[in-house]
């Protein structure tokens, strides 16, 4: 959710997927609204038919830019972050500015990160990336491009990561194994774990930031 440009983005786990807006009509009522895809040009088209009744949303706009399974996505700061599990890539969408660029790749990077799946992301301005098979780690992609694991699920060969999330205070770290260590559903668990985390310093009066 974009409060500012009062969009919500959404991604597309398909192969050819798309990554899409909705413009709702009367903010935040989501009810009514305009479904747009983001093109090969970095614009914005709109869905002719949202509904999909009779042609796939991602198959309406022939310029609509293609992704390989998006996944998880994170708003922050005017930027919008999203994985893409088909490829191993973490995308950024600068709303500011129209500009998209790519992140992280784990066919370039060489460092731990792989399956990517969900994300969330701190005040510090750190993603925490969960894997859907790799090694079933939450691992941190700084700012500045580093990768580091956070943790790791241990004996829940069958199952993923998920659901990553940072309380509003930023002191705890909620997370999943969707399928446990029995890899059934019914064997899902929730973790908690608890900071510090880094967190972005406070502003100083008197000074721009």
């Amino acid at each position: 959710m974009d409060p500012v440009r009062r969009v919500i983005y959404l991604t597309e786990d398909e192969p050819d997927g798309c990554f899409y807006r909705f413009r709702p009509a009367r903010w935040p009522d989501l009810a009514v609204g305009r479904l747009e895809v983001l093109t090969t040009g970095s614009s914005w088209a709109v869905v002719p038919d949202p509904s999909g009744a009779t042609v796939r949303t991602r198959r309406q706009v022939a310029s609509a830019r293609r992704f390989a399974g998006g996944e998880g996505c994170w708003y922050a700061d005017g930027s919008v972050w999203f994985t893409t599990k088909g490829d191993g890539r973490v995308w950024r969408w600068d709303a500011r500015h129209g500009q998209l660029s790519l992140t992280y790749d784990d066919a370039v990077a060489a460092a731990p990160l792989t399956g990517l799946d969900a994300v969330t992301g701190s005040s510090a301005g750190e993603l925490f990336v969960a894997e859907d098979g790799g090694d079933l780690q939450i691992c941190v992609l700084s700012p500045h491009g580093r990768v580091a694991p956070f943790l790791q699920l241990v004996g829940h060969a069958g199952s993923e990561v998920t659901g990553p999330a940072l309380t509003p205070n930023g002191r705890r770290l909620l997370f999943s194994s969707q399928r446990g260590t029995t890899g059934a559903s019914s064997g899902g668990m929730t973790f908690e774990v608890r900071g510090p985390f880094r967190r972005r310093p406070p502003s100083v009066p008197g000074r721009r930031r």
